[in-house]
């Protein structure tokens, strides 16, 4: 079997803060780019982007089995975001300023592709309906800078590989 290619992490993975879209399933190149749209992929620290996905099991039991059987129930995403904190500057400080407390909007993920490459009509993203929990100051460290951990509440329905639309 040849070995498939494999895509690098670094670079190449582009989150943006979207105010509103009118098809979460289908964003457009112009919402991502409005002025309100905030790139958020040089701010978020190399693991701060942490999306988890928790799945419930539904036990199947039957009278005529000695097997447990099981199917997918109930499930919940999870977002969490880690970022670079800079009080002293408004203009270098964008992703605490977006997501003050109970700040919505939508985490739009576009990945694989180089973090340079401008938004466009076909790429694949993820789109979460989010809500913004307490941010939280990480404590400080040695040979370190300074940075927030927030919890992004998952209110709606996501899109995994949603088609951004020209």
């Amino acid at each position: 079997m040849t070995q498939p290619a494999a895509v690098p992490a670094d670079g190449n993975l582009k989150v943006y803060y979207v105010a509103t879209l009118a098809d979460p399933e289908n964003p457009t190149v112009t919402e991502l780019n409005a002025g309100t749209s905030k790139d958020l992929s040089c701010y978020i620290t190399s693991d701060g982007f942490q999306t988890t996905l928790d799945e419930q099991t539904i036990t199947d039991n039957r009278l005529c089995s000695r097997a447990t059987y099981e199917r997918p129930g109930r499930w919940q995403k999870q977002m969490t975001l880690s970022y670079v904190h800079n009080p002293d500057s408004t203009a270098n400080n964008v992703a605490y300023l977006t997501f003050p407390y109970l700040a919505t909007g939508y985490i739009v993920a576009r990945w694989g592709v180089p973090y340079e490459n401008a938004w466009a009509a076909s790429d694949l993203a993820d789109v979460y309906p989010i809500q913004a929990g307490k941010p939280s100051k990480n404590p400080p460290a040695e040979n370190t800078v300074l940075t927030v951990t927030q919890k992004m509440f998952i209110t709606g329905e996501s899109y995994d590989d949603a088609v951004v639309a020209a």
